[in-house]
């Protein structure tokens, strides 16, 4: 699958990861718990390691399911100068004019948010705990996932545009290096009215960010002094090569805080796709679906941590 990369050039390797970050979808998955109502936050607290620790659980499926790739992005400039003018947003409409093979070459993160989203609600009426704790963490995935600017491109990791490994600089190196900056507060999750409509905003939103970061990465990268650009990092016992401290917060600095803002959304976003996925559901009640023996110490952290949300803070946490 195409996403899925290693990039090789001129001796230096860089781990070229399929989405956010692992280090970036927890955190996002984690805040976004945060934003919901009373009526929800105890199931969610409760449960908040497995929402954290499974945000992942759709990059790890890529390595035995062929299928998974395309519903990660959506390749629109392959779609000519206005995309989201010209392609339907319902698939049976999408399908009829582009076929499904097609659709599926250039990516489908739209109508993967929505199917998630009701199957998320199934999962609510039916009250299945882990259907439930299983899906919500997948969808945010998905809705993370969309916040990608380079999940919007066919020149997904700058290959194009001799950008070779930007990629991974955008959505894994600036938020590790920095996500522990970032103000997470964004407020409390809201009903959004038509999941599809909604995922599709967020597409055509985070489209609108690709130009941005692909010029002012090659801008950054003409003026900056080349044996500077990377540096040996040690993940897991093993060394390899990457962008450096100093190039990623030139980076960062030059992107105006857009991945930091992308975070947020993404956060936010995804809170009203679970309230709202809820709300669909008749709102059932969730407490009752809180095994208390399990619970308690996982719901003191997760209060805990609310309070520094409350300020836009988190717990920093180490990288895996």
């Amino acid at each position: 699958m195409k996403r899925f990369i290693l990039s090789l050039s001129g001796g230096i390797v860089l781990i070229v990861c399929s989405s956010w970050g692992f280090f970036a979808h927890k955190r996002i998955n984690r805040v976004a718990v945060f934003t919901l109502p009373k009526a929800m936050a105890g199931f969610y607290k409760a449960n908040i390691d497995f929402i954290t620790e499974h945000a992942v659980d759709p990059d790890k499926k890529r390595y035995v399911d062929s299928t998974e790739g395309p519903r990660h992005f959506f390749d629109a400039d392959h779609y000519g100068k206005k995309p989201f003018d010209r392609m339907p947003q319902r698939w049976a409409e999408a399908e009829r004019q582009y076929s499904a093979d097609s659709i599926d070459k250039y990516g489908t993160v739209p109508w993967t948010i929505q199917h998630y989203y009701y199957k998320l609600v199934r999962a609510f009426k039916t009250r299945d705990t882990i259907a439930i704790l299983r899906t919500s963490a997948n969808l945010g995935h998905y809705i993370a996932d969309a916040h990608v600017p380079l999940h919007m491109t066919e020149n997904y990791n700058g290959q194009l545009s001799n950008q070779t490994g930007i990629h991974a600089l955008w959505e894994t190196r600036i938020p590790e290096l920095f996500g522990d900056s970032y103000h997470y507060n964004v407020g409390r999750a809201h009903y959004v009215q038509s999941p599809l409509k909604e995922a599709w905003r967020i597409s055509r939103r985070t489209f609108r960010c690709v130009d941005s970061v692909l010029i002012f990465e090659r801008k950054l990268s003409a003026a900056f002094p080349a044996d500077k650009k990377y540096q040996m990092v040690k993940r897991n016992g093993k060394s390899y090569k990457d962008y450096s401290v100093e190039y990623s917060a030139a980076y960062q600095k030059a992107l105006h805080g857009m991945i930091e803002r992308q975070m947020r959304a993404a956060i936010l976003e995804i809170g009203c796709f679970w309230f709202s996925a809820w709300v669909d559901a008749g709102q059932p009640d969730l407490n009752t679906l809180i095994d208390k023996t399990n619970s308690p110490a996982s719901t003191m952290q997760a209060d805990n941590e609310q309070l520094l949300y409350k300020q836009g803070k988190v717990i920093p946490r180490p990288i895996k």
